[in-house]
């Protein structure tokens, strides 16, 4: 999904990734967070927890949806196949019993026995098979059933078995694409077969089978869940039985909210300012994880300088103008001033906490220990006979990824120009306009975010790396696309994770993109709240949240 707006494009080529993944940071409060204190206290009450969010829920049916909002929601009351557990970005069975490959193009799954929606209604393999059947028919453009590009068709063995035939073989991908935005069960004696089902009608009917079933609903107001009782999935039973979510419309408001107890929990967002203040104040803890989302700037290869389409068309150029650039940036300076920490260095193209991970970008550019060098940055421009200093277009957009944007790109301007290497043309233009003429070669180099669909290092690779991507920036890698192609359809953990790294540094040597950024994940809560967790599987979940 590209980070703010919870949608993206994939591609029948495209095989996204999966299973086997490692855990590298977490933060979970569940046993050793402080009890007691008055932060918090008034939000939920003694027996209920009160959430706070400025996130936006475009639709309660997740086949109308494709963003974090509106996931955050489904997350809390439907059920899936496979989940995260907490503290893990891996799938393990959710309301499945078991769910394997049982033929190269066969992913089987078994349901658990006496599974049944809030509403008393049963819970079988025709419920499943009405789940994705629903969402390729209904192929809302604000929905995720671009994520199903590799199912073929669905059939049901049973009252609890269902069989995904697959167009693809050894789609190491799909038992994550069953715990993302397309995987949640719904019950097909409500839902609608062809069309998005209103949200009264979701919440009258109590079609829910998650850790909490939603008992009063404004959209984007006011929700207030309750614990459904006959969960029978992967994760623990809801800690706190009511759990209330407030929806703000501006940062400054959900801040004000948990600093003074209306709200136990902050989560999404609150401003690098904000959470600045906030860390002074004793009556609230921040709670930090790995986060999934990352920054990045965008070369295309036809318009940058010495580009294939410009007068002076040279790749040997282009790559060192480009390599220029990233011996330039300090990543800390970034991270630190404008996002006060809530952004740390990211110098690969998939984020900390997934498996396969590397870090090629410090290595290959700046002083070898993730800092800036502008000798190596001179050298690499002498060596390629370009003159300079470069000048470079650099475009992005402050209202799609936030007021510090227009800092972000002022501080990134200052140190490619700081030695006189280069000549930025600092330009911004709204979202409606940037996303149609980024892909028009209109920007030599741009600005993009990224946050996965699910947690996954292929999310990260095959959107932006192979042919015909969806950054549309003209770039292609024979090696990479090999690469790339070959860990998605890998079974063996260790070679699928060597194939991910080789992927990693040929486009690193490539610097197609130049990432920087990965933001973590930030929840704010009073100082007797319990089983704040957030991890690897950037899912926040209620269900935990104590006292």
């Amino acid at each position: 999904m590209t980070a703010g707006t919870g949608r993206r494009t994939v591609r029948a080529v495209s095989v996204l990734a999966a299973l086997g993944l490692v855990l590298t940071a977490c933060a979970d409060t569940s046993d050793d967070a402080p009890t007691g204190g008055t932060g918090g206290t008034s939000g939920g009450g003694a027996d209920s927890i009160a959430v706070g969010t400025t996130d936006v829920i475009t639709s309660l049916d997740p086949a109308g949806s494709y963003d974090n909002g509106s996931f955050a929601v489904q997350n809390q009351v439907f059920p899936f196949l496979l989940n995260s557990p907490y503290g893990s970005p891996d799938v393990a069975p959710d309301i499945a019993e078991s769910a394997e490959f049982t033929a190269p193009n066969e992913y089987t799954v078994k349901l658990k026995e006496g599974l049944t929606f809030a509403n008393g209604h049963a819970l079988t393999a025709s419920d499943v098979k009405f789940s994705f059947d629903r969402q390729l028919a209904i192929a809302d453009p604000n929905g995720p059933s671009s994520l199903l590009y590799n199912l073929d068709s669905l059939e049901t063995t049973d009252d609890l078995t269902v069989v995904f035939k697959l167009k693809s073989e050894n789609d190491q991908t799909f038992p994550q694409i069953l715990s993302s935005p397309v995987g949640p069960i719904v019950d097909e004696e409500v839902f609608s077969a062809t069309e998005i089902t209103p949200a009264d009608k979701i919440v009258s009917e109590k079609a829910f089978a998650g850790q909490y079933i939603i008992t009063d609903y404004t959209e984007n107001e006011l929700i207030r869940y309750e614990a459904f009782e006959d969960y029978k999935g992967l994760l623990d039973p809801a800690v706190t039985k009511v759990v209330t979510a407030q929806y703000f419309t501006e940062e400054t408001s959900l801040k004000l909210a948990v600093q003074q107890g209306d709200v136990d929990v902050a989560f999404r967002s609150l401003s690098p300012t904000d959470l600045a203040d906030l860390a002074k104040d004793d009556k609230v803890t921040i709670h930090e994880g790995p986060g999934g989302e990352i920054r990045y700037i965008v070369f295309n290869f036809a318009t940058q300088p010495y580009g294939t389409d410009t007068a002076d068309a040279d790749p040997k150029k282009a790559l060192a103008v480009r390599q220029a650039a990233a011996h330039l940036l300090d990543r800390a300076k970034l991270g630190e001033e404008i996002y006060q920490g809530s952004f740390t260095p990211l110098y690969s193209y998939v984020p900390e906490g997934l498996t396969g991970a590397a870090e090629p970008l410090k290595e290959l550019y700046g002083d070898g220990n993730g800092g800036p060098d502008a000798d190596k940055a001179a050298k690499v421009l002498e060596e390629a006979g370009v003159e300079t200093p470069v000048k470079l277009n650099l475009q992005y957009s402050p209202d799609h990824y936030g007021n510090s944007s227009d800092e972000e790109y002022a501080m990134v301007e200052a140190q490619l120009e700081a030695t006189g290497l280069f000549d930025i043309t600092l330009q911004s233009t709204l979202w409606d306009v940037y996303s149609t003429e980024r892909r028009e070669d209109v920007y030599p180099a741009y600005q993009l975010g990224w946050f996965p669909d699910y947690s996954d290092a292929d999310n990260y690779l095959s959107p932006f790396f192979l042919p015909d991507n969806f950054l549309g920036n003209h770039y292609e890698n024979d090696d990479a696309t090999k690469a790339i192609l070959g860990q998605a359809s890998e079974p063996d953990e260790a070679k699928r994770v060597e194939l991910i790294e080789e992927a990693q540094r040929i486009v690193a040597e490539d610097l197609s993109t130049l990432p920087f950024l990965q933001g973590s994940q930030v929840a704010v809560a009073g100082k007797d709240v319990t089983g704040v967790t957030l991890d690897a599987s950037f899912k926040f979940r209620y269900a935990p949240l104590g006292r």
